[in-house]
């Protein structure tokens, strides 16, 4: 990986994703932009079969296989370093053994307990991600006394099993999962101590690419949100906030911009280009 904060590009290959959904489900369409993203410097491309939007409801284990499997399969005989994005050991497993070499779970293992039997077997890196529930439930799981250090706390529960489970230390990166049972003060409140997380010694991964709270914080005059499409320079700002506080990745659907504000991060940091 570079010196400087990695960018993960994101692809979905669903049709519901709430930015993007049915844009990349024809796989010419995903290995075209999987590739433009890749020629455009993303360290990793991400790539997931079922959405995690709030509200949307589960695909079965099958669906999601057949969805990735075929993309990542040809990005990988291209030489493109992948990620899958699932919270289904049986997923990950598949991908692992077509060629992926990143699982990046937005349960933190707590969907499916065979997952860390899978991160443990291969050794790939395991992003862990803070979570309370599926989509379809987890705006009500929002409540929290203190956002950051409940957050704190039930992440360092799913490194602690993480590691019972036989997963290295250095394969653990965290996640403090912008948006999945949040709400938007939660959202800030969780960037603004982003130094919480990078205290407990593992790398963190932030993605805030087009999300809600984004959307609330610029919304019209009329109160409305912006809409995903037009999130991209908040993103970046994010992009640039969380390099230079440390992060070690950044999760975005536009690559370029957050690409440049990582590069920008990365020398303001050294002090040197």
């Amino acid at each position: 990986m570079p010196g400087r904060c990695v960018v993960m590009g994101v692809l979905n290959v669903t049709p519901d994703s709430f930015s993007d959904g049915g844009r990349y489900l024809d796989l010419d369409a995903a290995i075209q932009h999987a590739h433009e993203m890749w020629d455009r410097g993303a360290d990793v491309i991400d790539v997931g079969g079922e959405s995690t939007r709030p509200g949307s409801a589960r695909v079965d284990a099958q669906t999601e296989i057949d969805r990735v499997l075929p993309v990542i399969r040809t990005l990988a005989a291209d030489g493109l370093c992948l990620s899958v994005d699932t919270t289904r050991a049986a997923v990950a497993e598949a991908t692992i053994d077509a060629g992926a070499t990143i699982i990046n779970d937005v349960s933190g293992g707590l969907a499916d307990p065979g997952m860390a039997k899978v991160a443990a077997s291969t050794r790939a890196p395991w992003v862990l991600m803070h979570w309370r529930g599926h989509s379809k439930d987890m705006n009500q799981l929002a409540t929290y006394g203190d956002v950051v250090a409940e957050v704190r706390d039930e992440l360092s529960a799913r490194v602690d099993a993480a590691l019972a489970a036989g997963v290295a230390h250095e394969n653990i990166v965290l996640d403090p999962g912008l948006g999945f049972a949040k709400q938007a003060d939660h959202d800030w409140a969780l960037l603004q101590r982003l130094g919480t997380f990078l205290d407990m010694g593992f790398p963190v991964l932030v993605g805030a690419s087009r999300k809600r709270f984004l959307g609330r914080l610029l919304a019209d005059e009329k109160g409305e949100p912006r809409p995903p499409s037009g999130r991209e320079d908040a993103t970046a700002a994010i992009s640039t906030l969380a390099a230079a506080a440390g992060a070690w990745g950044v999760r975005v659907h536009a690559v370029g911009a957050s690409l440049d504000a990582v590069t920008v991060a990365a020398a303001w940091r050294q002090g040197h280009a």
